[in-house]
């Protein structure tokens, strides 16, 4: 899945909060925003604050899909 989508999915259970609620909280423009959401060009960063501004964890792990072994 990606992250846009699992951003949108986060924005729905935190209580419909808009995208241009989380530009504010994130302290960038709705515009720029809508733009990384669209290409769904975020980086690790960008992932670990909008996880603080929607209070929940970001983990960016590598599972191995015969084991499960996460690396």
């Amino acid at each position: 899945m990606a992250h846009s989508e699992r951003i949108r999915i986060l924005l729905v259970k935190r209580g419909n909060i808009s995208e241009s609620e989380l530009a504010r909280r994130l302290g960038i423009s709705p515009q720029n925003l809508h733009n990384k959401m669209k290409r769904d060009n975020f980086t690790e960063k960008d992932l670990k604050e909008i996880a603080i501004a929607l209070d929940c964890s970001y983990t960016d792990t590598f599972t191995l899909n015969d084991t499960g072994e996460i690396v």
